[in-house]
C-alpha cells in the first residue's frame, strides 16, 4: 500500500480569555464571541458556548461530505437537505467528554440510499475521522438511528478527503 503525503489544505486559528465564561474570536474576527457555560447548567443568555460551536462546525462539515459523495456518484442533493448536529457534554467520574448525534434529512433519496451516502460521509468528513475512536458519534436518517458497524468508527479516512 502506497503512503500518501498529508498536505495541509487549512488552518484556522482562534483565541479564548476566560474559559466557558469568557470570550472567544477568530483570527479572521468573524467569530467574535462572548463564551458561557450552557444556559442550562447556570450560564448567562445570550452568549454561546463549546458543545453549540463544535457543533455548528460538524453539522457543515458533514453536510460538505455529503455533497462531496452526491458529486462522486454523479448525484445531486436538494437544497433543503438538513444536517443537525446535537453535541452533549457528559461528566463521566472526574472527567468530562462529549457525544454526538448526526440527524440527516436529504429529501430527495429513498432510505437505502440516504443510508448509504451517510455512512460513506462519516468515512470522510474531517470531524468524523478526527473523532473516530474517541468520542460516541451516532448516526440517524429522519430521526432513525442507522447500525454502524465497528469498523465505521475506527481507522483513518479512506482516500480523497472533503474539499
Amino acid at each position: 500500500m502506497a503512503s500518501t503525503e498529508k498536505k495541509t489544505l487549512y488552518t484556522a486559528d482562534a483565541t479564548a480569555i476566560g474559559g466557558r465564561s469568557g470570550h472567544v474570536r477568530s483570527a479572521t474576527g468573524i467569530i467574535d464571541l462572548d463564551m458561557s457555560v450552557p444556559e442550562g447548567l447556570g450560564g448567562k443568555k445570550g452568549a454561546t458556548n463549546p458543545e453549540e460551536l463544535f457543533a455548528a462546525g460538524y453539522s457543515s462539515c458533514f453536510q460538505q461530505a455529503l455533497l462531496v459523495i452526491a458529486q462522486r456518484a454523479g448525484d445531486k442533493l436538494d437544497p433543503q437537505t438538513e444536517v443537525k448536529c446535537s453535541v452533549s457534554l457528559f461528566q463521566e467520574g472526574e472527567g468530562y467528554g462529549l457525544s454526538a448525534v448526526l440527524d440527516i434529512d436529504l429529501k430527495a433519496f429513498d432510505k437505502d440510499k440516504t443510508i448509504n451516502m451517510v455512512r460513506q460521509a462519516h468515512k470522510i468528513c474531517p470531524y468524523s475521522v478526527g473523532t473516530r475512536g474517541n468520542m460516541e458519534v451516532e448516526l440517524r436518517v429522519q430521526g432513525e438511528a442507522i447500525p454502524v458497524e465497528a469498523e465505521e468508527n475506527a481507522g483513518v479516512a479512506e482516500k480523497g478527503g472533503v474539499q
